[in-house]
């Protein structure tokens, strides 16, 4: 997989190269953006937040791999927006 990360005075960027296995986009009207991801100190706390809000959560908050939890919620214009919680893999 490509990925180029670019720094933006700390705010870092991925952008990835989608390769012949990925899913498709979903049904239009889709354009742009698939998902923004978005670092979280403790990725619980900030879902329960979001939910009192009134968040939508597409996928609730799960362990992607070791050190990886995430959760993606409804952004404006059905983009997803992830939460990211990075901790010392186990």
């Amino acid at each position: 997989m490509l990925r180029c990360i670019v720094d933006l005075q700390g705010l870092k960027l991925f952008i990835e190269q989608v390769t012949p296995e990925t899913p498709s986009a979903p049904e239009p009207p889709y354009r742009g953006l698939e998902h923004l991801g978005l670092a979280v100190n403790n990725l619980d706390q900030a879902v329960s937040d979001l939910e009192s809000k009134g968040a939508e959560f597409l996928v609730p908050p799960r362990t992607a791999r070791p050190g990886i939890r995430i959760a993606f919620l409804r952004g404006p214009d059905n983009v997803r927006i992830e939460l990211v919680e990075r901790t010392a893999a186990e």
